[in-house]
């Protein structure tokens, strides 16, 4: 076996695990479970280590449950022990799938991300008419298993790993039909879904020549000079994913019309030479502002987790065009 098939005992590795581990505890030390992880930490991972060369491990149950910001989306959260795993394989893992990925590619990415984007649809905006806004219908809930299964064993010859791989896909999801779904919250369901939709990248740029074309996630713009040919390219694009990926375009989602009306893509609205913050967008930060600002004066937060809080909300809308809208809060 060569270097390349050997990929599942750098998973499996001590020093792999190791640095998993502590990927995993950024943010969660205080959590019960990762703190009762930490205090075992050695005997823990040497344990992950024995189930994955024994062929033994298996998945505990998925935590479940909603969020509803910005919109209410169903989360299943792995167990700790799980989510070290989760790093482990995608700490080797990403090399792997970074080779293949097209440069408008921008989700989960070093490098890369929704303000880099964002920056690079507005240069697009600048030298083309008309774009294509589109999304894909629930698309994490509708990745189908045997799909993406193929496409990572295009990817991956390592038997072990593959099969590792298979039983973290397979891992029945709370209120999911079986053989369908990825859950929204595990570091390999990002990973996975980027190589998912690297399919239809590669379709769009290699096969339909297309040149200004951005995608974060499954969110993706395009832009021409000719209405039309986003006509044409929306109908090709909707029977590919249908036919090769068995996904759908989300028709409230998807649309074509001049640039000059300005293009929404991540929560902004892009325009050749300025980048508003949409308006649900506004009402969203407003209202969690008010939220934290409540709670600091109500002593549930300090001033340090009130800062750190709001610091994260004006790393967003900061990147639009918002600098009288942070003034009047903030000065």
């Amino acid at each position: 076996m060569n270097c390349a098939e050997r990929l599942f005992d750098k998973v499996c590795s001590f020093e792999n695990l190791m640095k998993a581990s502590q990927k995993a505890f950024r943010g969660k030390k205080n959590k019960p479970q990762a703190a009762e992880f930490y205090f075992r930490l050695e005997s823990e991972i040497v344990g992950i280590q024995e189930e994955l060369l024994s062929g033994n491990y298996q998945p505990r149950p998925y935590r479940s449950f909603y969020v509803y910001e910005p919109k209410k989306r169903h989360i299943c959260a792995a167990d700790f022990r799980d989510r070290v795993v989760h790093h482990a394989v995608c700490n080797i893992l990403e090399p792997v799938f970074e080779r293949s990925f097209i440069y408008d590619s921008y989700a989960c990415r070093k490098n890369k991300g929704a303000h880099i984007a964002m920056k690079r649809v507005q240069s697009f905006s600048r030298k083309r008419q008309y774009f294509m806004k589109a999304d894909v219908s629930k698309f994490y809930e509708s990745v189908d298993h045997a799909v993406l299964k193929n496409l990572l064993g295009k990817k991956i010859r390592d038997p072990k790993l593959k099969n590792l791989m298979a039983t973290i896909i397979d891992h029945p999801l709370p209120e999911q039909i079986p053989g369908k779904g990825l859950p929204i919250g595990n570091l390999t369901s990002q990973w996975w879904a980027n190589l998912y939709l690297d399919d239809l990248d590669h379709h769009v740029k290699d096969e339909l020549g297309v040149k200004c074309y951005a995608r974060y996630m499954d969110d993706f713009v395009i832009l021409a000079d000719d209405k039309a040919d986003l006509h044409l390219l929306r109908a090709d694009i909707s029977s590919y994913l249908d036919r090769k990926l068995r996904l759908k375009l989300k028709d409230s989602g998807t649309f074509i019309a001049p640039v000059w009306q300005g293009i929404p893509f991540l929560g902004l609205r892009i325009f050749p030479n300025l980048i508003r913050l949409k308006r649900e967008n506004i009402l969203r930060f407003r209202r969690n502002f008010r939220k934290k600002r409540m709670s600091y004066l109500a002593g549930d937060i300090d001033e340090t987790a009130f800062i750190r809080s709001v610091q994260s909300m004006i790393g967003h809308i900061k990147h639009a065009d918002t600098l009288r809208m942070r003034q009047k809060y903030f000065f």
